[in-house]
């Protein structure tokens, strides 16, 4: 938004700007905040920063944990949600020093340092991510685990399970996995996907669509316009913030949550890709299976060869591998082809023109983090580019049909993405040497992702699920 102090400083006096509010990315992809009265901003802040204790954020060790933030006044937008008037941005973390250094575990760290490597390989000079975005919005969530007991709830108007209700109820329920672009009266969250997209493009954040997605209790989508894989990294958080926020302030309940529902769609991140170099795009070749030049397919065949360790990054939660299974237009073959929602890469049919030819990663979901996620897909990619990795010769497809229809003997000649966080991680654990070319990400910190979510998942799996009681109980 701003280039300079002054202008930033001199637009804070206009709009009555009172407070400045700092956002940092933890190591799940939670944006944590601190505030300083503007009068406290200087331009000192630009390089000396602001201090903080990253230990409480999940990166270094309690006895190197004292870091500083250094504001990107680029990024700064007006905080919609705020009463105070407050002017909100990102920026990055260093270790302090003399000079401070770039914190190399710091997500926006290695999403920079992602494309630096690509620009030195000289294979291309800008990858273009464009997610989109799957959410549901409840009337009410609530949750409870103790020792007697572990349950959740949820609620949505609109759901079919409240078509025999009193308390509200003029018809109109969406039934199950019926919710894919209907209409008003049903689709009954439409003014506030327009009103999410509105503060979206307030932020900077260029909207192609908003829609009903296909889970009837209140399952949405908004995709938005691609861009730079830090800029992107950067929306993807504003995004969720955005509809988080504007879902509450109307007492409402957004969650990004992979599986939310049993029997019921789940949440996907699906990303498209480009790669252009002085400005021309790198995946198009009109002789090439569906418009893709060979950088193109060699892109995939490293998504695909790590796809396993991708998902310990881009699924890093147990309710991940609850989404990633058949019967709900969830990848869970690692294979590509065209116009097939069922392929970990799909090549949409209807981008067809040199500049708008890409492909889609399908299997990501929005419990990552986007930093280290875009960062990932991109070295995968990378990887696959510098080792000629065929995608037809490692047997990845093209599969044009639907997978879930393939005898049980075919089926089996196609690998599976991991089932369980544990396989994913032990995938990571095996295969992340592509991650560490050119420092983009540490040992240390892989070591310390795989860490922290072995610790989640061992957590999780020690709870009784109240299926257990329906299936064993009387065992």
């Amino acid at each position: 938004m701003f280039k300079t102090y002054n202008e930033m400083m001199d637009y804070c006096k206009e709009a009555g700007i009172c407070m400045i509010d700092f956002k940092m990315t933890d190591l799940n992809g939670r944006w944590r905040h601190l505030t300083i009265p503007v009068q406290r901003f200087t331009e000192k802040t630009l390089t000396a920063g602001i201090g903080f204790d990253g230990s409480n954020y999940g990166f270094a060790p309690v006895e190197k944990s004292d870091m500083v933030f250094l504001p990107d006044i680029t990024t700064a937008t007006v905080d919609v949600f705020a009463k105070t008037p407050t002017l909100s941005m990102i920026g990055d973390v260093y270790v302090i020093g003399n000079p401070h250094k770039l914190f190399d575990q710091n997500p926006r760290t290695v999403a920079i340092k992602a494309e630096e490597y690509m620009r030195s390989l000289g294979i291309a000079d800008e990858m273009r991510m464009g997610p989109e975005f799957e959410f549901y919005v409840f009337n009410q969530m609530s949750c409870d685990v103790q020792t007697n007991k572990a349950s959740f709830e949820v609620d949505a108007e609109q759901a079919v399970w409240n078509s025999g209700s009193t308390e509200y109820n003029q018809g109109y329920k969406i039934p199950a996995k019926g919710g894919y672009h209907i209409a008003p009266p049903m689709d009954i969250h439409y003014d506030l996907r327009s009103r999410m997209c509105m503060l979206l493009e307030e932020q900077g954040v260029g909207v192609k669509y908003h829609h009903h997605e296909v889970g009837g209790p209140g399952q949405l989508e908004i995709e938005v316009e691609m861009g730079g894989l830090v800029e992107m990294a950067d929306k993807t958080m504003t995004i969720k913030y955005v509809v988080k926020n504007a879902a509450f302030e109307e007492g409402l309940t957004a969650t990004f949550l992979p599986k939310p529902l049993y029997q019921e769609a789940g949440n996907g991140m699906h990303v498209h890709l480009q790669m252009f170099k002085d400005g021309k795009p790198l995946f198009y070749d009109e002789k090439g299976y569906s418009g893709l030049s060979d950088t193109a397919l060699y892109f995939i065949g490293g998504l695909l060869r790590h796809a396993p360790a991708l998902c310990g990054i881009a699924n890093p939660s147990t309710n991940s591998y609850k989404r990633l299974v058949p019967g709900y237009e969830a990848p869970v073959s690692i294979c590509y082809a065209t116009a097939n929602r069922s392929a970990v890469i799909r090549i949409p049919d209807y981008a067809r023109a040199p500049e708008d030819k890409r492909f889609e990663i399908r299997n990501p979901d929005c419990t990552c983090n986007p930093y280290y996620t875009f960062a990932a897909i991109l070295m995968a990619g990378l990887d696959g580019i510098e080792n000629k990795i065929d995608p037809v010769k490692e047997g990845y497809g093209p599969y044009d049909i639907n997978l879930y229809k393939l005898s049980k003997e075919e089926q089996a000649k196609i690998k599976a993405l991991p089932t369980t966080l544990d396989a994913a991680l032990d995938a990571l654990e095996a295969d992340h040497e592509f991650l560490t070319k050119g420092g983009v990400f540490s040992e240390k910190l892989i070591e310390i992702w795989i860490e922290a979510k072995r610790k989640e998942a061992a957590e999780i799996n020690r709870i009784p699920h109240p299926a257990e009681f329906k299936y064993y109980y009387d065992l």
